[in-house]
């Protein structure tokens, strides 16, 4: 007897079914119907929740599949199909949004640039048929990864920028930094303050710039490298950077504050080593906590060879 299918919200007026005859795995089941398709699609089709098992959307390229089932796979929405190499889209709801930023991408810029993650915002907005402009909340320099956050409005960025050290309770960071670090955590505390060629400089006393500290723990070590976490007291610019300098540790693959005395930086691992994997905020409207996490990316982990990424 057929099984009676419900209908998922996202599918499109005629989705297509199929009825499951013998066990399999879904992605196996997936490529034998679709005939001619890649991996790789079945696998962003599972990733954009078009893929229904008896009326219920499921991710598991490995879902276990039974005689008498039946599998839907719907139409993606506007949403689902937006897609940019440059960030995810972690979070969003009416008043904001929580990214993963690449690499090698600006926060914003003031002359237009095409590809920013604001730009790719407001892409994104245009595509979706919503009427809103990406508002910064706070920046990552262009070649950190990470987590970032943006309003919807100028008046939700506001209410963070106004009571910004209450509303972000947690912000941290993950870096490869030069050389065995000599204790396992530790507090880095200077003045920051930037020269007419937007040079940072830090000094243990007052120079007329801005207070910053930075708390760091050592995850893994060895004679090269380490890896640490950091948690930002204060968020001043090239903060981390500037501090894993100040104690001898700058971090992998930065070009401005990681040179050695002969000019040159480690650039090993071919990308500047930071990532903000952690942010936490009071959500200003609904009155909530929201808490997000976002693995570090692997090529991290290239410097300790077994090391324990769970």
């Amino acid at each position: 007897m057929k099984k009676d299918v419900k209908r998922t919200p996202h599918s499109q007026k005629n989705p297509l079914k199929f009825n499951v005859v013998e066990p399999t795995q879904l992605m196996d089941f997936l490529m034998q119907k679709l005939d001619g398709i890649s991996r790789n699609k079945a696998k962003r089709m599972l990733a954009n929740n078009t893929i229904a098992v008896d009326g219920k959307r499921t991710t598991q390229f490995d879902f276990p599949l039974e005689a008498g089932m039946v599998v839907e796979i719907g139409k993606p929405t506007a949403k689902e199909r937006f897609h940019s190499p440059w960030l995810d889209i972690v979070y969003e709801d009416k008043y904001l949004l929580v990214i993963d930023k690449k690499e090698g991408l600006l926060t914003n810029s003031p002359t237009k640039e095409k590809d920013t993650a604001q730009s790719i915002l407001n892409q994104y907005f245009i595509y979706t048929k919503q009427r809103c402009r990406a508002h910064t909340i706070h920046r990552l320099d262009r070649d950190t990864s990470g987590l970032m956050l943006f309003g919807k409005s100028k008046e939700v960025a506001l209410m963070f920028e106004e009571d910004w050290k209450n509303t972000v309770y947690d912000r941290r960071y993950v870096a490869v930094v030069c050389g065995c670090m000599e204790k396992k955590e530790g507090m880095v505390k200077s003045w920051l303050k930037d020269n007419k060629a937007f040079i940072t400089y830090s000094s243990p006393t007052d120079n007329g710039g801005k207070y910053a500290e930075t708390y760091y723990e050592t995850l893994y070590s060895n004679a090269k490298y380490s890896l640490v976490e950091l948690q930002l007291e204060t968020g001043r610019k090239n903060q981390i950077r500037v501090h894993m300098a100040d104690i001898g540790h700058p971090v992998v693959g930065d070009p401005k504050y990681g040179l050695s005395a002969s000019g040159a930086y480690d650039n090993s691992l071919g990308r500047l080593c930071l990532h903000a994997y952690r942010l936490c905020f009071h959500h200003p409207i609904k009155v909530t906590d929201m808490e997000f996490e976002t693995p570090f990316p692997k090529v991290f982990a290239r410097p300790f060879p077994g090391m324990d990424r769970e």
